[in-house]
């Protein structure tokens, strides 16, 4: 299914057999395609680049498409590699967490760092942190072959092995 090229958001760069490879859901997602491309949100003189997941009902594309700035992906890729290495250490915790200091990490970011927590305000969070950690297990294959793929991809651009 080719993904639209007349709505706001203009593809760049696509993948449009991304329902192929949506990992749990490959071949039966409704995340049809991803694009890199202009941002629907430009304004005049002032072009950001964007990524988009491209959701398609069966009748018709979705709203529940979206659209995010390159930076805040990356973001993303920073957040799921954090909390994957905290939670690959949980055996060596006797509780799921710190309870009196709930911080994960703290990622430098242009002057000031982002701060990875536990969400310490949901009521459920010693059995949904339970929950999180039994999915990271199962789907290790899933996330193991995207992150060395990308790490690849990484050292392959000269990121490798390198200090900030």
């Amino acid at each position: 299914m080719k993904i639209p090229t007349t709505l706001k958001h203009k593809p760049v760069v696509a993948v449009e057999n991304y329902e192929n490879v949506d990992g749990r859901q490959a071949y039966n997602s409704e995340a049809k395609g991803l694009s890199l491309g202009l941002a629907q949100w430009n304004d005049r003189g002032r072009v950001d680049v964007s990524a988009k997941v491209w959701r398609h009902t069966g009748g018709k594309w979705s709203r529940q498409s979206e659209e995010l700035p390159m930076h805040r992906v990356i973001d993303m890729a920073i957040l799921v590699c954090s909390a994957k290495r905290y939670f690959s250490e949980s055996y060596r915790r006797s509780e799921p967490y710190d309870k009196e200091n709930p911080r994960i990490d703290r990622i430098g970011l242009q002057g000031d760092a982002m701060s990875v927590e536990i969400c310490t305000g949901n009521p459920m969070i010693d059995q949904d942190i339970e929950l999180f950690q039994e999915a990271l297990r199962r789907d290790d294959e899933l996330m193991a072959e995207r992150l060395h793929t990308l790490a690849n991809l990484l050292i392959g651009m000269g990121y490798g092995n390198c200090a900030r």
